[in-house]
């Protein structure tokens, strides 16, 4: 008799890492549902094959509402489960705190509090962030301090410290946290730096854009690509015992770096002149400038800083990243290349 497959149920399958989380369980044989708060046709850019071809379940809730993620549970009774929605925008965070406690702590509570009562042995993933720590000039494990700035990164380590680590003890509970560092792909979050900066540049080689206005070019970041991280996830999930463990690259990139790298691969020939907020980025074939530095992109307690240690996911569950920084900026021209012609 064959095994009866596992079910798992994916919060915020339709954003990035959902949806590449999604597509990666479906291969595994895994019987998948989503929790949405629509099924308007513009919400489901990311998984419209996966659903189209009835590879997956939608289920209609959201993570402020607990009768509807109690009714989704009852539906999907899943093995796993992908703690993935969330208010995703730091910078946004400072603006709608209340939305980012309201999304990224309560409503973490309402799917681990329902979940153990309905299934003491489920397994549930919790998408923590590399927001939670203090500013180092250190790499960041799993041990290094946390200190958030922003209302984002501190409801993101009440849940963490909450129905993460006291959970876990308290009622046994299979419940792990991927902190994640910053990563990408061409399904990226609304207001990414690298996906306006991809797109952009695409945009200004093909003739249809102008100019792109960049903040601190020089803050660095640890990025890393989305089909990367949601394997670790799964990876997490399939362990003896449940562990956190920092998802990361351990290697740091700038803005100015990206933005070079991609003009390489669109053969833009880019010079800079001036410093600090005079600075420009010029096509020295047209002599026009296509970069330029506007304080008002510089974002609020913006950090110079954070770098993940993944000694632990490497040794424990034998993954690390795939993808290089280069690799990664390839991906998103070659995306962005594709989309521009596609609309010529």
């Amino acid at each position: 008799m064959l095994n009866p497959l596992k079910k798992a149920l994916i919060t915020g399958i339709t954003g990035q890492d959902g949806s590449h989380l999604a597509e990666l369980l479906v291969k595994k044989n895994y019987k998948v549902f989503g929790l949405v708060r629509n099924t308007k046709q513009a919400s489901l850019v990311n998984i419209e094959k996966l659903y189209k071809d009835k590879k997956i379940t939608l289920l209609k809730g959201n993570l402020k509402d607990l009768k509807s993620i109690k009714k989704a549970l009852l539906i999907a009774k899943p093995d796993e489960i992908y703690n993935l929605a969330a208010q995703t925008n730091n910078v946004r965070s400072f603006k709608f705190p209340k939305e980012a406690y309201d999304i990224n702590y309560y409503g973490v509570g309402y799917v681990v509090d329902c979940a153990r009562k309905i299934n003491p042995k489920v397994r549930i993933f919790q998408a923590s962030s590399s927001k939670m720590f203090e500013n180092s000039k250190l790499q960041l494990n799993e041990n290094s301090s946390f200190n958030p700035t922003s209302p984002y990164g501190k409801a993101k380590l009440e849940a963490h410290n909450k129905y993460v680590l006291n959970y876990r003890k308290k009622y046994n509970l299979f419940i792990c946290s991927g902190i994640l560092f910053n990563h990408e792909s061409p399904r990226h979050i609304p207001n990414s730096v690298i996906g306006k900066i991809s797109e952009s540049l695409v945009k200004i080689k093909m003739g249809s854009g102008d100019s792109l206005k960049l903040g601190n070019i020089d803050n660095k970041c640890d990025w890393g690509y989305s089909k990367d991280y949601v394997k670790a996830m799964w990876m997490m999930l399939q362990q003896k015992k449940p562990l956190d463990f920092v998802i990361a690259t351990g290697e740091m990139h700038s803005v100015r770096e990206f933005v070079e790298e991609s003009c390489k691969l669109l053969k833009i020939d880019l010079i800079w002149k001036g410093k600090g907020i005079n600075e420009k980025g010029i096509n020295k074939k047209t002599n026009k400038t296509i970069i330029e530095i506007d304080p008002k992109y510089f974002r609020l307690n913006e950090t110079n800083y954070f770098c993940g240690n993944i000694q632990k996911a490497k040794r424990l569950l034998g993954w690390k990243p795939k993808c290089n920084f280069k690799k990664l900026v390839k991906i998103m021209i070659k995306s962005d290349l594709e989309k521009e012609k596609d609309q010529v």
